[in-house]
C-alpha cells in the first residue's frame, strides 16, 4: 500500500510570497540609488514589498505549525520563505529603530543662527527651540569648531576629508587669505538612495578659523539620524586631522636673550 504524502499549501504560498518579496525589496534600492526612480515611487514599492514579506512570514509560521501536526512535506519551502521574509523585514526593523532612537532631524547644523548656505533649492527645515535642544542632545559633537590655523590650510584638510568620502561636490570656494571665508557644498547618496546636501563653511579670523557644518535631507522622508551622525563623524575626523597637523607642525625656536 502506497502512502500519499502531501505538500503543505501554506508552505508553497509562503515560498511564493517570499520569492516575490526579496527582489521587490532589493531591486528598487539599486534603481533609487541610480536615480532611475523617484523617492516617492521607491517608498510605494518598498511598502508593497514589506507587505508581501510580512504575508510570507505569516504563511511560513502557519505552515510550520501545520507541518508539525500533519506530517506533510514543505519544511524546506517554509524555511526558505522564512529566510526571505527576514531578509526583507530585518532592515526595515533596523531603520524603524533608528527613526525611534533619533529625533527627526531633516536639517542639522552646528550654527542655527547663521547656517551655511545650500546650493539645492529646498526650504529651510529648522525646528523650534525645543526641537533644536533635542537635536543638540542627540548629537553632542555636532558643534562648530575653532582651530588656531589659517583658513586656507583648514580648507585643504576639509576638502581632503570630503574627497575621501567620495561625496559629489557641487560648489567649492577656496579662501585665498587667512581672513577670508570658503565653503564646500556636496551631495551625499545614502544607503537607500536618498540624497542629502552637506555644506561646510570655513571662516578665517584673527583668532584662527571657525568651521560650521550643515547636513540637509533633499527629500521629505525620515533621515534615520543620518544627518546628525554625518556631521558628528565628519567633525570628529576633522578634529583628529587638525590635532595631528598641530602635533607635526614645526616649533619656533626660543629667542636668544644673550
Amino acid at each position: 500500500m502506497r502512502i500519499l504524502v502531501r505538500t503543505s499549501k501554506w508552505a508553497v504560498w509562503a515560498r511564493r510570497f517570499g520569492a516575490l518579496a526579496l527582489p521587490l525589496a532589493a531591486i528598487p534600492v539599486l534603481l533609487h540609488r541610480l536615480h532611475i526612480i523617484t523617492s516617492e515611487n521607491f517608498i510605494d514599492v518598498e511598502a508593497v514589498a514589506l507587505g508581501v514579506a510580512a504575508l510570507a512570514l505569516v504563511c511560513a509560521i502557519v505552515a510550520f505549525v501545520r507541518l508539525w501536526f500533519t506530517g506533510d512535506q514543505g519544511w524546506g519551502k517554509a524555511s526558505l520563505a522564512l529566510l526571505f521574509s527576514i531578509l526583507c523585514l530585518l532592515p526595515a526593523a533596523f531603520f524603524a529603530w533608528e527613526t525611534f532612537h533619533y529625533p527627526e532631524a531633516a536639517d542639522v547644523t552646528t550654527d542655527f543662527v547663521n547656517p551655511p548656505m545650500l546650493v539645492s533649492f529646498v526650504p529651510q527645515q529648522f525646528s523650534g527651540p525645543a526641537e533644536r535642544q533635542r537635536i543638540e542632545a542627540a548629537f553632542p559633537n555636532a558643534r562648530s569648531r575653532n582651530y588656531p590655523i589659517a583658513a586656507p590650510q583648514i580648507f585643504d584638510v576639509v576638502a581632503g576629508l570630503v574627497d575621501d568620502r567620495e561625496w559629489e561636490v557641487r560648489a567649492r570656494r577656496v579662501p585665498s587669505t587667512q581672513f577670508e571665508s570658503g565653503q564646500i557644498n556636496a551631495v551625499v547618496t545614502t544607503l537607500l538612495g536618498f540624497r542629502q546636501e552637506v555644506a561646510i563653511r570655513i571662516a578665517g579670523g584673527v583668532d584662527g578659523t571657525t568651521v560650521a557644518m550643515r547636513s540637509t535631507s533633499l527629500a521629505s522622508f525620515p533621515d534615520f539620524g543620518e544627518n546628525g551622525r554625518r556631521v558628528e563623524a565628519f567633525l570628529l575626523d576633522l578634529d583628529a586631522q587638525v590635532t595631528q597637523l598641530l602635533r607635526n607642525a614645526p616649533t619656533q625656536p626660543a629667542p636668544d636673550t644673550n
